[in-house]
């Protein structure tokens, strides 16, 4: 359901955010007693639903609401906060293969619930890893546990835009500016990139007090005053994250509306840098969605495609589905063991196999796209066949930050070959 005052995302007029937008339906319990295999399994049986969605949330470039108010009304929104709060109490790694389930049906949907619970788990799982002294550790406590109830209570949504398009890292090139005043801040700055606009309740942006070294990590509201979004939104792929512009100017932000206390998202990012890993199983999950798409096309389960057995039987399609299905394998196996095995102050060797393991998904994302096309044949990449949306998005998570491609790549290629 698309909000009747809004504007198209690829109109690119000036709006206002902070709308109900496309909100329907009940905020559901989230279920803290489920298993891991039981939160996949949820996914699962929305997963039909989410794939007929996704051509429509394409086409127009559109936010998925319809997908979101499914996960608003099945206590998912809730995913990764803690019990204590009320929430389902999702691990990352717990995360990581719900997150890897939902990309598999739609990756706009996988990339912007990332976004949503990050933040979720930098306050949450992270903080509490991190060292704080007695009192900012009460400040944190009554802070997140008012920022939870509205996920809990209120079904809120939460974006975490990042990037400036100054730097490519984590703790640099940041140009927004927090001003302190009575109260909180006057927050000024540019966001680009930054999904879910138009959609998001609060948008958790990265910005920096002149004279401290450190940055803050502030939740502005979507319907704040100075909150505008700009710019127009019609990408190649990855449409329905819509990651349009947002300007910040002099927009007021209470004390108690910090994610984290001054100085601790430095810590949480240099000390359990694993949290920037959480866009790639979005692709994994996109990836074996290609691995569906392809299986039942080889076995003339498409509708709208030919029917029979022939390609499936024939040799050279046999290949090049095990090809497919081997760089999954890798990709699922990489990934999962840094997820599996991260821990606090990694040492630099387990920094390589975590950039190793995103950049081996976001590279064989699209890798296993293109050898669909070969083993499908041209058919396959009609307008009406999901294999063309796939393929497009499958191209992006090699640009995506602060781990692209060529960040892994260069930080790679240097470790080792140094002394410290």
């Amino acid at each position: 359901m698309t909000p009747a005052n809004a504007v198209a995302a690829h109109e690119g007029s000036s709006v206002a955010t902070g709308s109900t937008g496309g909100k329907t339906g009940p905020v559901g319990t989230p279920d803290s007693t489920m298993t891991r295999d039981e939160m996949v399994a949820v996914i699962r049986e929305l997963g039909p639903r989410f794939e007929e969605r996704a051509v429509h949330t394409d086409l127009n470039a559109e936010f998925p609401w319809g997908n979101f108010n499914d996960l608003r009304e099945r206590g998912f929104l809730a995913l990764c906060v803690p019990k204590q709060y009320g929430g389902m109490g999702a691990s990352y790694a717990d995360y990581m293969r719900v997150s890897e389930e939902i990309g598999r049906h739609c990756g706009s949907t996988g990339l912007t619930f990332n976004m949503h619970n990050a933040t979720m788990l930098w306050a949450g799982q992270v903080a509490d890893l991190l060292d704080m002294s007695p009192e900012e550790r009460e400040t944190h406590e009554r802070r997140r546990a008012e920022m939870f109830r509205g996920v809990v209570e209120n079904g809120e949504i939460h974006s975490q835009p990042f990037s400036e398009g100054l730097n490519p890292g984590a703790l640099a090139g940041i140009m927004t500016r927090a001003t302190p005043v009575e109260g909180g801040y006057l927050v000024t700055g540019r966001k680009i990139f930054a999904s879910l606009s138009g959609a998001a309740d609060r948008y958790n942006v990265t910005c920096q007090v002149e004279g401290e070294e450190f940055l803050r990590l502030l939740s502005v509201r979507a319907n704040a005053e100075g909150v505008e979004i700009v710019d127009d939104w019609d990408p190649l792929g990855m449409r329905g994250t819509v990651s349009r512009t947002l300007l910040l100017k002099d927009v007021f932000v209470p004390a108690d509306d910090e994610i984290m206390p001054g100085g601790m998202y430095d810590q949480a990012a240099k000390r359990y840098p694993y949290l920037f890993m959480s866009l790639a199983p979005s692709y994994l999950g996109l990836t074996k969605g290609i691995l569906d798409f392809t299986r039942s096309y080889l076995r003339g389960e498409v509708a709208g495609a030919a029917k029979g057995t022939g390609r499936r039987d024939n040799p050279i399609k046999q290949y090049g589905w095990a090809e497919m299905n081997i760089k999954y394998e890798q990709s699922r196996a990489m990934l999962f063991s840094v997820v599996d095995s991260a821990t606090l102050d990694p040492i630099e060797e387990q920094m390589v196999t975590a950039w190793a393991a995103v950049y081996t998904v976001m590279e064989h994302a699209n890798a296993v796209a293109a050898l669909a096309v070969r083993v499908c044949g041209g058919q396959s990449m009609l307008k009406h066949m999901p294999l063309e949306r796939m393929y497009r998005d499958s191209r992006l998570g090699s640009t995506m930050l602060p781990w692209s491609a060529e960040v892994a790549l260069e930080r790679i290629g240097k470790s080792g070959l140094y002394d410290a």
